[in-house]
């Protein structure tokens, strides 16, 4: 079942800035859908929208099969969790978890009913006593959430709830939403610029650029189809890495292809010229990307798999713990490796890296850098 179908909708302020351009999509039923995008992008615009804190300019927004662009934002049956934990900071845990459901007017043992149960679900039963100002940063944001799940709202909207945490406590609470998510099975539509925080937390994922849609897939598409150059490199860490050059023919093979680089040409024979749609970009320039996990060190070949070679001069070793980040320059650009911790290269030297043709991305060098189908 559709919960929520966006048609359209555009926002165009007064001064002529439009935030959002043609926004299509649908959320399903107990979906958890992620907004993701640089700050300014119209992410939260877009949020806002939805549970009607800002008016459409065009198009329409439906919420369980009613249109919602003129019903207030308290009639909508939706509940928001924004980033500043907005509690009152002169009630108890418990009372701004209850208050809510005062001004609905329930009975108390209704309130008292559904308030326990609220803090038995986000383990806020020994804080209940307790004002905003004796809680943690983490503690106040799981009653900002409970103030939200205790109404049992139709949608749940979260604008950028973890911005405020450090990264430790980051983590802790997307796994919180995550079996928060599945426990209740809610409908959610969760607003962050973290791509980590995305592709984890994410059923679904929006990326945004500038207003603008970019694509709309589960998180290992958009990371192993990236629909152009902004998604490639927006999702992933370390980015891609990307080479602009001109497709030829390879030097010594007419029917292998090659990427002009200026001085040095990276070869790709795996590719044959005469049985690839890249043909029609052959002489033209065009956008190569390969993520950092696969420029790979020798030892880590595998011997079933046809792997080109190049090799690049590194700068630096950046040891993260559990694997290496190789910083190399190539062809006047930087290039990042990712690789095991186990064989430590030595900096200053030129080094061997390999990939393989089929973890390489294809990108038009021209417009929106779309991808390269073949």
């Amino acid at each position: 079942m559709i919960k929520v179908r966006l048609n359209k909708v555009q926002k165009t302020y007064e001064n002529g800035y439009c935030a959002v351009v043609d926004a299509s999509f649908e959320i399903q039923e107990k979906e958890l859908l992620v907004l993701v995008g640089p700050s300014g992008c119209g992410k939260s615009t877009l949020l806002r929208m939805i549970a009607g804190l800002e008016s459409v300019s065009s198009g329409t927004i439906e919420i369980d099969g009613r249109i919602v662009n003129d019903i207030d934002a308290k009639d909508r049956d939706i509940a928001m969790v924004f980033q500043s934990y907005a509690l009152y900071p002169h009630m108890t845990v418990a009372e701004n978890l209850a208050f809510s459901l005062q001004l609905r007017k329930l009975s108390k043992k209704e309130i008292d009913e559904k308030v326990a149960s609220t803090a038995e679900t986000l383990g806020l039963q020994d804080l209940m006593g307790r004002r905003p100002a004796q809680l943690s940063g983490g503690q106040r944001q799981r009653v900002a959430l409970g103030r939200a799940l205790i109404r049992k709202p139709s949608v749940f909207l979260l604008d950028e709830p973890l911005s405020n945490l450090d990264a430790k406590l980051r983590m802790s609470m997307r796994i919180e939403i995550a079996r928060l998510h599945r426990q209740l099975e809610a409908t959610m539509i969760y607003v962050t610029h973290d791509q980590i925080e995305a592709m984890t937390l994410g059923q679904r994922i929006v990326v945004f650029q500038s207003g603008r849609i970019q694509q709309i897939d589960t998180p290992m598409q958009l990371y192993t189809k990236p629909c152009n150059v902004f998604v490639a490199g927006f999702l992933g860490s370390p980015s891609m890495n990307f080479f602009h050059g001109t497709l030829i023919e390879d030097a010594n093979d007419s029917t292998r292809y090659a990427l002009d680089l200026g001085k040095v040409h990276l070869p790709l024979h795996g590719l044959a010229v005469q049985n690839s749609a890249l043909s029609n970009y052959l002489n033209r320039p065009i956008i190569l990307g390969v993520r950092p996990e696969d420029l790979l060190l020798h030892h880590q070949l595998q011997q079933d798999k046809t792997y080109q070679s190049v090799s690049m001069n590194l700068d630096a070793v950046e040891p993260i713990g559990n694997e290496i980040f190789l910083h190399l320059r190539y062809a006047n650009q930087d290039v990042v490796s990712r690789v095991p911790p186990d064989q430590v290269p030595v900096t200053g030297k030129n080094i061997i890296l390999h990939y393989a043709l089929d973890k390489l991305h294809f990108f038009q060098s021209d417009g929106d850098s779309e991808r390269i189908h073949f």
